[in-house]
């Protein structure tokens, strides 16, 4: 690990009310990993999680303890996961990491070896994706690099984390899938785990009136904001960013490479307004 990392992978999890299938999802990780003594495992619980916090205590603490993991157990108020991102983004701020997975406490790893083959990308700016449901052409469980973190303060603002990290990732033209998989054993995908975790999911997406949601003007702007901050960086360090800006200008289909990548067609629109501000600004 380089000088100032203390992890080269920080796994960051937040779960509620979950057991069984939170076990299932993090020792799909440790099982099928090179180094885990590399890998910090960053939980957070809501302080009312009755269920997830004594499984914690009785089942899943002790098993940790016995591989000799590295994690840390973080405690929050309520914020629902209307508030998911913040959830992360505090986790995040806690260790440094030279990659950030946002993971899910109903993803399951199939692909041993999967650590190294982020570790691969050791010293590059991308957002890199995991293969996932139906090759789903968004990096669902995102793999961030810290400098993210480091240039923004936060990785993602908003609730919808693996969409709007994707779609900075596709203005920039730094979106690499990885040879892993991972099974989203989400109910609607594969009929597992419906509970009141998965029946309480309120979005942010669908209603582009409200200010907090994914498509209001603001928070397309902000979106913006941020991609030209990540490729300021990345015109610092010599990176192509002829992409970008050239969606900016009006020169380039924004949606280009998400078209391509979307080999099923799980994405029914790409189309997004951009504020005159942004553009010119």
């Amino acid at each position: 690990m380089s000088a100032g990392f203390k992890y080269d992978i920080s796994v960051l999890l937040p779960t509620r009310g979950r057991t069984d299938a939170l076990r299932k999802s993090i020792q799909s990780l440790y099982d099928n990993a090179t180094d885990p003594t590399a890998i910090q495992l960053m939980l957070g619980f809501d302080r009312d999680d009755s269920v997830g916090l004594s499984y914690f205590d009785h089942s899943l603490r002790p098993w940790l303890d016995s591989i000799r993991a590295n994690y840390t157990a973080m405690k929050f108020e309520p914020m629902g996961y209307i508030r998911l991102n913040e959830y992360v983004n505090a986790m995040a701020k806690q260790i440094k990491a030279r990659w950030y997975i946002i993971w899910n406490d109903d993803a399951v790893m199939q692909t041993p070896a999967w650590d190294a083959t982020i570790m691969s990308y050791a010293g590059q700016f991308r957002l890199l994706a995991f293969c996932t449901h139906n090759l789903h052409p968004y990096s669902i469980f995102p793999i961030v690099p810290h400098k993210w973190l480091e240039l923004l303060g936060y990785l993602c603002p908003h609730q919808i984390s693996d969409a709007w990290l994707s779609q900075q990732a596709y203005l920039l033209d730094i979106y690499q899938r990885i040879p892993v998989n991972v099974a989203h054993e989400r109910y609607d995908l594969t009929g597992k785990n419906l509970d009141a975790t998965f029946n309480n999911r309120p979005m942010l997406e669908g209603n582009p009136q409200d200010p907090r949601d994914f498509l209001h003007m603001d928070v397309v702007e902000l979106r913006y904001m941020d991609c030209k901050k990540l490729a300021r960086y990345m015109d610092s360090i010599g990176m192509k960013t002829d992409f970008f800006w050239n969606v900016l200008k009006g020169k380039q289909d924004p949606w280009e490479k998400l078209k391509i990548n979307d080999v099923n067609r799980q994405q029914s629109q790409w189309s997004m307004e951009i504020k005159r501000s942004v553009i010119e600004g």
